[in-house]
């Protein structure tokens, strides 16, 4: 459970002083529109390629639907795993913007509780949790649903219906829509542990001919809405940093708090999400559960690209799907200018982030260790290159931070008891 974590410097917000008059007169400081602009122009173009990624997912899963076989399931998970590339680079514009935030739950939530979605392997799920009523509800296999005095008619799977699902009880574990709902459906429940493996559920959960596990019809529909809302979703995303979107409207009617939209944007990914709540608590519990991509062992690729995500916005610089390049007046161009030994606090952390993130997908995709195993217990070596991550990542919040101090410009950043009060999360 995240938590307000409030970083130290300046408690003085920028009034009635622009931020321009408020730095040195040199020619090298960018004008703060000019900043936001290239930060809306990427995050216009990060979202669009998202949704090129999942329109290329929804192809993938048409011809897997249309003909189940290993084969083409293989590539639609092959379609999944690509189309996270370019989503998770756009991470870096949660937080700071609430256009974004408000969209974000229907996309990425996790973790989820499965059982609300389809069948389980009971010996190691369970078959009822304390904190959830809904943990093992089973959308796909019962035509009603019970969720508490009202019954609800799932006779046909559709996207209202899923949508009506999502944090269903008001539970933040009854993720029914998003990547991670796509996912379990491709993969199916890893149930290997620390161990190597991923999911490995069948084709023949598709097969209405030689269907394995029941429901194989509802089974399809679940996947192809799911599929349709994530492109749905992905779009209102992008819209959002459109030449006349709300969010690059908002942004630059307000440049002073705009920069402070990026900047918390940045802190809070990089220390109490990615740091915190995705690295850091699995690595105490030594608990695959709390793998950010579990079904399909692709958290190392998935925590590369926030990395390269926030990279992008503080350099004001993205390379798009098809090889073009975005490049614009960065925040990186705002701090050289305020203060030299701040420029380069942050370029060293940034680099030592990078390079913890790259040794950890060199670990996963050279096949020699999954992210599960390398957070499992009596793993010292897994250990300490997860560790590094989340160590990179802290410092690099914190030379934000500095920086940050510097422009005198005010941000909340989202914090994390993994690494605020480790204690708790193991009571």
């Amino acid at each position: 459970m995240t938590r307000p974590f409030f970083l130290a410097f300046s408690a003085a917000l920028l009034a009635s002083t622009s931020l321009v008059a408020s730095l040195p007169a040199r020619a090298a400081a960018p004008d703060p529109k000019a900043i936001l602009t290239t930060y809306a122009d990427i995050g216009e173009a990060g979202y669009a390629d998202a949704v090129a990624g999942a329109e290329k997912l929804k192809t993938a899963v048409d011809s897997f639907l249309a003909a189940p076989t290993d084969a083409n399931l293989k590539a639609a998970r092959q379609a999944w795993i690509d189309s996270r590339v370019p989503y998770m680079q756009t991470e870096a514009f949660r937080f700071g913007n609430p256009e974004i935030d408000d969209l974000e739950g229907n996309v990425n939530s996790w973790p989820l509780d499965e059982g609300l979605i389809d069948y389980v392997d009971t010996n190691s799920y369970g078959t009822k949790s304390d904190s959830n009523p809904l943990y093992t509800l089973n959308i796909i296999a019962n035509k009603s649903l019970k969720i508490g005095n009202q019954t609800i008619d799932a006779s046909k799977i559709t996207g209202e219906l899923i949508t009506s699902l999502q944090s269903a009880g008001d539970n933040e574990a009854n993720v029914s829509i998003g990547y991670h709902a796509i996912e379990f459906l491709l993969w199916g429940q890893d149930l290997n542990g620390t161990g190597p493996g991923a999911g490995n559920r069948p084709a023949s959960d598709y097969d209405t001919k030689n269907c394995t596990h029941d429901n194989c019809d509802r089974r399809a529909d679940y996947l192809r809405a799911a599929t349709d809302l994530l492109i749905d979703d992905l779009k209102k995303m992008e819209a959002v940093f459109a030449k006349d979107g709300p969010g690059r409207k908002r942004l630059l009617d307000n440049p002073e708090e705009g920069l402070g939209a990026m900047f918390t944007g940045l802190g809070s990914l990089s220390y109490g999400e990615l740091a915190g709540e995705r690295t850091k608590l699995g690595l105490i519990l030594h608990d695959p559960e709390e793998e950010h991509d579990c079904f399909s062992d692709n958290t190392h690729n998935s925590d590369f690209y926030d990395e390269k995500g926030m990279v992008n916005v503080y350099t004001g610089t993205y390379t798009r799907t098809d090889g073009s390049v975005i490049k614009g007046p960065s925040l990186k161009d705002l701090v050289a200018a305020k203060d030299a030994a701040d420029a380069k606090r942050v370029d060293d952390a940034i680099k030592a982030a990078t390079d913890a993130m790259t040794v950890l997908k060199q670990r996963a995709d050279s096949g020699k260790e999954a992210y599960d195993q390398m957070i499992g217990p009596d793993n010292p070596e897994g250990n300490k290159i997860v560790q590094n991550v989340v160590d990179t990542l802290v410092a690099q919040a914190k030379a934000w931070e500095a920086a940050v101090a510097k422009l005198n410009i005010k941000i909340t950043v989202e914090g994390s008891d993994s690494l605020d009060n480790p204690s708790a999360v193991t009571q």
